[in-house]
């Protein structure tokens, strides 16, 4: 098999989102953490024009954006698929996932925030999370049914960071009672062994993230 290389940073929901998926794929890799503070050398090399991570590094050719590195593992190991093999489901997870990476940014903007900027990302949180309770879900344990597939994986932030957010502004977001599907669906796929042992430390990710929100809103 040929080398797979993976830059990360162990808080990054991104960079798991990659790991959750070469684990599912049973592909090896090799984990080279990078500190976003002083970035190595392979990562600008590899990521010129962003500079950030995850970077994905296969048989020497870099593939940058976490959404698009997880097409690219799925073209490239199709082995326990992650797509519906229906054109029509295929493309109704792909209409989830793009939902996903335009949507739950609102969540990180209710951590980088405060005043009424972040009165404005709670409101887009919750019109969010409304319209995947609503729509997404219905009554399956996974957005695609029975198993995981990527548009678990695509909402997979939520399963530990939107708590995070939560604890570290003191603004609740996901309430049980008006999201039941929705945090049945955070129970079911925390329980999936390979994201069960694939999650960082939370009180070790409070703390960093606490720290980070206390500096941005200081540098304002």
């Amino acid at each position: 098999m040929a080398e797979v290389k993976l830059l990360g940073t162990w808080p990054s929901p991104f960079y798991y989102s990659v790991v959750w998926v070469l684990k599912l794929k049973g592909i090896a890799y090799e984990f080279i953490e990078e500190d976003l503070n002083n970035k190595g050398p392979l990562l600008l090399q590899h990521n010129p024009v962003h500079k950030k991570i995850p970077v994905l590094i296969h048989s020497g050719k870099s593939i940058c954006e976490s959404m698009i590195i997880l097409e690219y593992i799925q073209e490239i190991w199709p082995q326990n698929s992650l797509l519906p093999t229906d054109p029509y489901d295929r493309a109704i997870a792909r209409f989830w996932i793009k939902f996903a990476e335009d949507k739950l940014p609102a969540i990180w903007m209710v951590f980088r925030t405060s005043g009424e900027e972040q009165k404005k990302a709670i409101r887009d949180s919750l019109k969010m999370l409304e319209t995947t309770e609503e729509h997404a879900l219905g009554d399956k344990t996974f957005f695609g049914g029975d198993k995981i597939d990527l548009v678990d994986i695509a909402f997979g932030q939520l399963s530990q960071w939107l708590q995070m957010v939560e604890d570290v502004t003191n603004v609740k977001l996901l309430d049980a009672s008006k999201f039941p599907r929705l945090q049945r669906w955070i129970n079911n796929f925390k329980q999936v062994p390979i994201i069960k042992e694939n999650l960082p430390d939370y009180q070790e990710m409070f703390a960093y993230f606490k720290a980070l929100r206390e500096m941005l809103l200081s540098s304002k």
